[in-house]
């Protein structure tokens, strides 16, 4: 009996080494779904589209390369926000966007989207299927563009097209993985070395365009006597085994990296897209080295600009240089790194009170009780910042959230598509309260699938990162608080164990029960509301905000609120003097 196309899609998907497919079914995705059921691939049924492309986006960040797949039109706007993060974080995604019997389109047809429209702004390539003979070379096309230029590719595949007699076609089948060897031309290695070499005060900051390169980094900056940044997509890779790096910098990091930049002679800024430009020095100079050349100079004024993978850079560059003595500077910032660490050690042992835990607290036994190989999903927000400053790398953990897309709601759905493809690995969901709200249906999707999933929720009661942006704005926050769920009673609704964190006291035991406990497990532990994380480079207008919506809060009557506030961040002030 022949196979239809929906069949060979699927074999071509298994002849990809694809494993599993994030989904919900429906009308136009039926003959995938049957096809996937005869086949080796698993069909994983979320609750929510998004949350089945944020898990695909996971996978694809852990391994390479995955797939997700939505029905027509509300399905396909359900994918977008997943999809937006799985291409802006350059994870080659394949998505399946079935839709309308092909007869019906243009139509003003039932749940009708235009897919070529709808996924272009998120896309390297975005097309439809038709016919038959196109089913083998778009497939292939689209899979080659997803793992070349590392993002989405789109296949729009109408329902009644799925279902038609297959065709081979003439062209490849197979799919073409390719490890170039990139670096700058000799020339242009002898100018780097030139400046380097004639620079007293060298910074390196590295992104996630480093994450392979920790060996080449770390002899480096031993040999330029060069103190280490990182941002935090980078964090995982470089801080370890790294005797001078001195954190990550941007809105969740630490004064000492930002210190180091800024008081650098030269800062090489390798494998970073780094967004936050008002974070970037202006009066030293900077080369920046990025596999991307398109990425180079946007973010900060150039001295150089050279396109080359870091690690093949690094090693053709080291035998120009000319080894560094002086390590004043380098002293001088591992000095004050050190401080700065003592000074985080403060809020960790400061543990809170009673319903408002501090989380930097939390984060800190978190991180001193997870394996070292454990997989972290953070949500975004306040979740970020704990996570970026008290998870430390081992060199084996991974760390996955929005980090460019900056979505609410991310880390339970990542933490599902981390644990379906490393099983035998700790993975561990740090979740906000609100994070967590939008997107709960899918705590049942880690009961069915019996995930090990450890999902920490820091109930701050609160949207706290809004809190925080209105407050350093001069606005005292207004409906950002939340009325929550018991989120522990919903765990055991959908299945498993929840518990409920009230005291201090409690944590250690608690976090330890939860991360030996054979299955999946919430953990809902009620953090202070009032906790909030300045970044490191704090400006006058920032201050005069805080100072401002505090004033609001004290004349609106709102004096218990204030006083806390300001009780709970003493040390942050005590910073900034």
């Amino acid at each position: 009996m022949a196979k239809n196309i929906a069949e060979q899609i699927v074999e071509m998907l298994e002849n990809a080494n694809v494993k599993r497919i994030y989904a919900v079914t429906g009308d136009s995705l039926n003959h995938l779904n049957i096809a996937v059921k005869n086949s080796s691939i698993e069909w994983i049924h979320v609750r929510h589209e998004e949350v089945g492309a944020y898990a695909a986006a996971a996978e694809a960040e852990l391994d390479g390369f995955a797939v997700c797949a939505g029905s027509c039109g509300p399905g396909h706007v359900h994918l977008i926000n997943g999809v937006y993060e799985a291409h802006r974080s350059h994870v080659p995604m394949l998505v399946i966007a079935s839709t309308i019997p092909s007869e019906e389109m243009g139509m003003d047809y039932f749940q009708e989207t235009n897919t070529i429209k709808l996924f272009d702004d998120c896309s390297h390539y975005n097309q439809m299927i038709t016919r038959p003979e196109q089913v083998q070379r778009t497939v292939q096309t689209a899979i080659q563009h997803a793992i070349s230029k590392k993002g989405v590719a789109v296949i729009g595949l109408p329902g009644d097209v799925s279902e038609l007699e297959a065709e081979e076609a003439a062209t490849s089948n197979k799919i073409f993985k390719t490890y170039p060897i990139i670096r700058p031309s000799d020339e242009e290695l002898n100018q780097l070395a030139d400046l380097i070499n004639e620079s007293k005060k060298v910074t390196i900051y590295c992104g996630i365009g480093a994450e392979y390169s920790n060996a080449e980094v770390v002899e480096l900056s031993k040999y330029l006597k060069a103190p280490v940044g990182y941002s935090f997509r980078g964090k995982m890779a470089i801080q370890p085994n790294n005797p001078n790096e001195v954190g990550l910098t941007g809105l969740l990091g630490l004064p000492s990296a930002y210190h180091a930049m800024h008081e650098a002679d030269l800062l090489l800024l390798l494998g970073t897209d780094f967004p936050y430009e008002k974070f970037m020095p202006v009066k030293n100079k900077i080369v920046q080295i990025d596999e991307s050349p398109e990425r180079l100079g946007r973010r900060a004024k150039l001295e150089l600009g050279l396109a080359g993978d870091v690690k093949e850079t690094i090693k053709a560059l080291l035998p120009l240089l000319k080894e560094k003595t002086d390590i004043n500077f380098l002293n001088q910032q591992l000095e004050f790194y050190e401080k700065v660490k003592e000074n985080q050690l403060i809020y960790v042992k400061d543990r809170g009170t009673e319903n408002a835990i501090q989380p930097e607290f939390v984060t800190y036994t978190l991180d001193k009780l997870a394996k070292r190989d454990a997989i972290f999903t953070v949500d975004t927000g306040m979740c970020c910042v704990w996570g970026a400053r008290y998870i430390t790398g081992t060199g084996e953990r991974k760390m996955l959230g929005s980090f460019n897309h900056g979505s609410m709601a991310n880390a339970m759905p990542m933490a599902i598509g981390a644990s379906l493809a490393h099983p035998d690995r700790q993975v561990i969901a740090m979740c906000g309260d609100g994070g967590l709200s939008m997107l709960l249906g899918d705590m049942a999707t880690i009961f069915q699938y019996k995930l090990p999933v450890k999902l920490i929720v820091f109930n701050n009661r609160a949207l706290g990162m809004v809190k925080l942006e209105m407050e350093v704005g001069g606005m005292p926050d207004n409906e950002t608080d939340m009325i929550n769920p018991d989120f522990a009673l919903i765990a055991h609704a959908m299945g498993y164990t929840g518990k409920n964190v009230h005291k201090p006291e409690e944590v250690e035991s608690s976090i330890k029960e939860c991360l030996e406990h054979d299955g999946p497990y919430l953990l809902n532990i009620f953090t202070n509301p009032n906790a909030l994380a300045l970044p490191p480079k704090i400006e006058l207008n920032q201050v005069l905000g805080m100072t401002k919506s505090m004033a609001q809060l004290m004349l609106g009557g709102k004096m218990e609120e204030a006083l806390d506030t300001v009780k709970t961040n003493y040390k942050h002030i005590k910073d900034l003097l």
